[in-house]
């Protein structure tokens, strides 16, 4: 009997998580924008206490003028990518035409060298001009076309204004619920997955601003066309992490390849991006943000991919705020502690091998003599 208990008990979990999981993705319309505007808030909540500690603004005006600036910003930022693209597609043919002629000289050297004629390897002659416009335009009409992007664009600030407006109501709610005689140590947990949120987008923001400036002159040192726009584009792409910067970094690569006169220009460009990405991952990031996510690599590789895998590339942006704000909860509550020291950064004596420790032993006692 004792040992079918426990066995009931592992089932009922995996059950559990299964059944939580199959709801998540159900319900990721639901979810997902709510996700974004509990976020956002965060993010601009200092803004509404400036407002209404500075000026005396009510509540209801504080927080529609602070969703109203954060929103004015992000429609000035896709309005310059809408006028950068434009430009993109008004040099199109000349783009096109230089691709027609790097096939050219691909297809010929592969004849030449390889004695392969062009008919064996392609069975069809491709159309770039029609492939380079139905691509871009396939593109762009997904992006303004979908329901989801305009619903969300619609629901968010809505699900913000409500968030602030409301906050003492969802505070006294949280302690209602969880709170019996510990209204200290739940105060300290709220503050805590606010704090992990300001910290997680106050250094994604100078992180991306830093990484920014890099990409840009690295490619204006390079003479690529327009580098600011594909350095900051590239940088915006961090809120994708890992994979993002390398994706950033394809287009800048492309433009190079079409506006060069030689192909090192476009390995040039991959490679700069790609000593600013590991300079981002080893030095900026853990310099700016420190520690304070405290989730190891590992952890937030394994995370973002099953956020993806859930939720698209939402669930990959959103992946390392919500499991940080899970290994709170797991280090507050005893018999979650185990889960929350798994998510966690290693400390450097866990890390070291057996000889290092017995070394470092040794030259312990030998100081002390």
């Amino acid at each position: 009997m004792n040992q079918t208990q426990p066995l009931s008990n592992k089932t009922n979990n995996l059950l559990f998580i299964v059944l939580l999981v199959f709801v998540l993705y159900v319900l990721k319309p639901l979810i997902v924008p709510l996700l974004f505007a509990i976020i956002l808030s965060v993010a601009i909540f200092p803004l509404v206490l400036f407002l209404e500690n500075k000026f005396r603004l009510n509540r209801v005006i504080s927080c529609l003028l602070a969703i109203i600036v954060m929103f004015v910003a992000i429609a000035l930022i896709f309005t310059f990518i809408g006028f950068q693209i434009s430009d993109i597609l008004a040099k199109s043919d000349l783009y096109v035409s230089k691709f027609e002629q790097i096939y050219a000289e691909i297809v010929t050297s592969i004849e030449t060298n390889f004695g392969i004629n062009r008919t064996e390897l392609f069975e069809n002659n491709i159309n770039f001009a029609t492939a380079f416009k139905e691509n871009f335009s396939n593109i762009l009409t997904f992006a303004g076309n979908s329901g989801t992007f305009v619903s969300d664009a619609l629901l968010i600030p809505i699900y913000m204004f409500f968030f602030i407006y409301y906050r003492k109501f969802f505070k006294t709610f949280i302690f209602k619920v969880f709170s019996k005689g510990n209204d200290y140590k739940i105060r300290i947990i709220i503050n805590k997955l606010y704090r992990v949120q300001q910290d997680y987008l106050i250094g994604l923001a100078t992180v991306m601003l830093i990484v920014g400036i890099l990409n840009s002159f690295s490619l204006l040192l390079l003479g690529i066309e327009n580098p600011f726009f594909y350095g900051f584009l590239a940088s915006f792409l961090l809120l994708i992490p890992y994979i993002g910067i390398f994706v950033g970094s394809l287009l800048p690569a492309l433009i190079a390849l079409i506006t060069k006169d030689s192909y090192i220009y476009s390995v040039l460009v991959i490679a700069c991006f790609s000593f600013i990405q590991f300079l981002e991952g080893n030095f900026i990031t853990p310099k700016v943000t420190g520690s304070k996510l405290n989730i190891n690599s590992l952890v937030a590789i394994v995370s973002i991919l099953a956020f993806s895998m859930l939720w698209g590339i939402s669930g990959m942006i959103i992946a390392l705020p919500i499991v940080a704000s899970l290994k709170i909860i797991f280090d507050a509550i005893p018999s979650l502690h185990p889960y929350g020291y798994l998510l966690s950064e290693p400390q450097n004596q866990q890390l070291d091998s057996r000889a290092r420790v017995r070394l470092k032993k040794w030259k312990t006692i030998r100081k002390n003599k």
